[in-house]
């Protein structure tokens, strides 16, 4: 053998020393530590019927309940597992090791920094209970009271058992091994989020697709996205809001007019009405002022004035008792010209007045006469007067 073959003989075998020396610590430490039932890695080293058996550094391998496991995540020979002792074994005996447990302790320092920063967590519901839920955080066994498990104040169980869930830790003891969770919360921060995405997207006047939420007797309750908006009575329908309103059933969808909008509430006010054409306005394009029309007479009071209807549609029509005229004499049934001198924007009744009518008749007459029949010129009468002068004199 070379000197040079010596010599790497000689590193081999230091190295090879080294190697076991640090093998050696290692396993007095790993077992040290599990003596001091601190959280430690251990290799799987086989797979029996009913434990997972891991090096422990012992001469006797350390034993894991197959049934700490799901058994999708099964380990298998190689693979490393966090444990913690549960009962100390001997040469003969194995330790018992806990999987679960170790999770659990890993658990609450996880929970504890997401705690104190404040970090959402995931969880999985296990189990409903009178009042709440418990929830798995990180292996730790929390509780979700109902009051804090959905957007609005909940009083029943709404999630199935192994639904998982974002939520915030509002209380955490080590101590007391308490640790209570709220879905509520990151519900609202998600909705304010949400809602300032879709109050960005909207502006006044513009035409909404709603649900209806609900509705009594002086308002009517929409959702837009989930954010709730308000129609008053008045702005419900243009005639009859009251009976209007009662044909309105929870989740309709429709649509609506957004008269305001208050990004800071948030607050949503609607207009159902505003969609279709004010009827007052479509009365005064159908009978525009000063209009001529026959009216139908219903009924006559020297008091009350005159109740008709003009139009095929037998639109109401009204004649107060100072646009009859003096010389008013028309009965219930007959059928009468008149002025359109208005429309009534809360009744929606055409205002009519027969006195205008006769005083717009007569100027007609008037300026018919002028027509057929011009003023003399100034010339013209001087000329007639000077004649007749001139014929008194001759006599």
């Amino acid at each position: 053998m070379t000197n040079e073959e010596i010599k790497n003989t000689e590193e081999t075998t230091n190295e090879t020393e080294m190697t076991m020396d640090q093998l050696i610590a290692q396993q007095e430490s790993l077992s040290e530590q599990l003596n001091k039932r601190e959280i430690v890695e251990v290799t799987v080293v086989q797979i029996t019927g009913d434990y997972v058996l891991v090096d422990t550094g012992t001469k006797k391998e350390g034993a894991i309940a197959v049934s700490e496991f799901d058994s999708s995540a099964l380990p298998a020979v190689g693979d490393k597992v966090s444990v913690v002792l549960v009962k100390r074994g001997n040469d003969e005996r194995h330790s018992i090791l806990s999987h679960k447990k170790a999770l659990e302790m890993q658990g609450w320092d996880i929970c504890k920094k997401a705690y104190e920063d404040k970090e959402r967590v995931r969880g999985v519901i296990l189990q409903t209970v009178r009042g709440g839920y418990i929830v798995e955080v990180f292996g730790v066994s929390g509780f979700m009271p109902l009051s804090l498990s959905e957007l609005h104040t909940a009083y029943k169980h709404y999630l199935p058992v192994g639904a998982k869930i974002k939520a915030v830790i509002v209380e955490f003891s080590k101590e007391k091994q308490k640790l209570i969770v709220s879905r509520k919360q990151v519900l609202e921060e998600d909705e304010a989020v949400r809602r300032v995405e879709v109050l960005g997207q909207i502006k006044e006047g513009d035409v909404l697709r709603v649900v209806v939420a609900k509705a009594d007797k002086e308002h009517l309750f929409l959702r837009f996205h989930g954010i709730e908006g308000i129609v008053n009575l008045e702005n419900v329908a243009w005639k009859e809001p009251e009976t209007a309103i009662a044909n309105y059933r929870r989740g309709q969808r429709l649509k609506a007019k957004l008269l305001k909008l208050d990004k800071e509430t948030p607050k949503l006010e609607f207009g159902l009405k505003q969609l279709f054409l004010n009827p007052a306005d479509a009365l005064k394009r159908r009978y525009p002022y000063k209009s001529t029309v026959k009216a139908t007479i219903v009924s006559v009071s020297a008091e009350e004035g005159v109740e008709c209807t003009i139009g095929k549609n037998n639109t109401k029509a009204y004649i107060s008792p100072f646009e009859m005229g003096r010389d008013f004499t028309a009965q219930a049934g007959d059928v009468i010209p008149a002025l359109v001198v208005g429309v009534n924007p809360e009744t929606y009744v055409v205002n009519l007045s027969v006195k205008k009518y006769d005083q717009a008749q007569n100027r007609k007459v008037v300026a018919q006469y002028l027509k057929q029949a011009p003023r003399p010129t100034l010339g013209q009468l001087l000329e007639n007067s000077l004649n007749t002068e001139e014929e008194t004199e001759e006599k």
